[in-house]
């Protein structure tokens, strides 16, 4: 019993470090984006101290991009995701263990000691998996902030009412802002929920198994059938 203690003990330790280490990942990438954000505001670059410039050229536009691409690509990327796409398939393989046990005898559920403490791992998971969800959530909006683009594509028509000897140079400057926004509506991945990267197998068994099975356990439990 002592070592089978001490070895769930170290496994449970080790699993929540790889844990911790992915929300490290995940508040450094909402930090970077954070302050991609402020690059183009001339107050708020002043206010973090970091570089400041307009939208104005091409070659800012192009710099702009390249940052972008740069900083979403920086620090460890697969291993990250790997800890991530376990922990969640950790929490759907605890939660239908869990339903196929209310549907065998919701009565009986809480009376063994194992279901409580797969309630215990699940409600920590889903705990982190919400962090997690939060982080990138807010990171993927700063990235995919289209109204700097729209912003500057205001502030050149403006410029090109006082300055028209320029206005040739300014809707070049326009299409490519255009462009941009396009590219950036893009690039959104369809396999996301709220900031994290789902791999498309294991999005579509979220959406059959979890959702069946827990329309089976609200089934049972009120007595009529419901199809989630």
């Amino acid at each position: 019993s002592a070592i089978n203690f001490l070895e769930r003990l170290c496994l449970t330790w080790m699993f929540f470090f790889m844990m911790c280490v992915a929300e490290r990942t995940y508040k450094q990438r909402f930090l970077f984006a954070k302050l991609f954000s402020h690059i183009t505001s001339a107050r708020k670059a002043r206010k973090y101290e970091i570089p400041h410039f307009r939208l104005k050229k091409v070659e800012n536009i192009k710099i702009w991009l390249s940052l972008r691409s740069y900083l979403k690509r920086r620090g460890p990327q697969r291993s990250v995701d790997v800890v991530v796409s376990s922990v969640f398939l950790l929490a759907l393989s605890i939660a239908f263990i869990c339903c196929a046990q209310v549907l065998k005898g919701h009565k009986t559920f809480l009376s063994a000691s194992y279901n409580w403490e797969f309630l215990m791992w699940e409600a920590a998971l889903l705990l982190f998996l919400l962090r997690l969800a939060s982080l990138g959530s807010e990171t993927n909006k700063k990235y995919s902030n289209i109204s700097i683009l729209l912003t500057e594509q205001i502030n050149l028509y403006l410029k090109m009412e006082k300055k028209p000897n320029k206005k040739e140079q300014l809707s070049l400057v326009n299409n490519v802002l255009k462009l941009s926004t396009k590219l950036l509506k893009e690039l959104d991945s369809p396999f996301r929920l709220y900031g994290l990267t789902m791999n498309p197998l294991i999005y579509n068994i979220t959406r059959v198994v979890i959702l069946s099975a827990v329309s089976g356990v609200i089934s049972d439990l009120l007595g009529f059938n419901i199809r989630v």
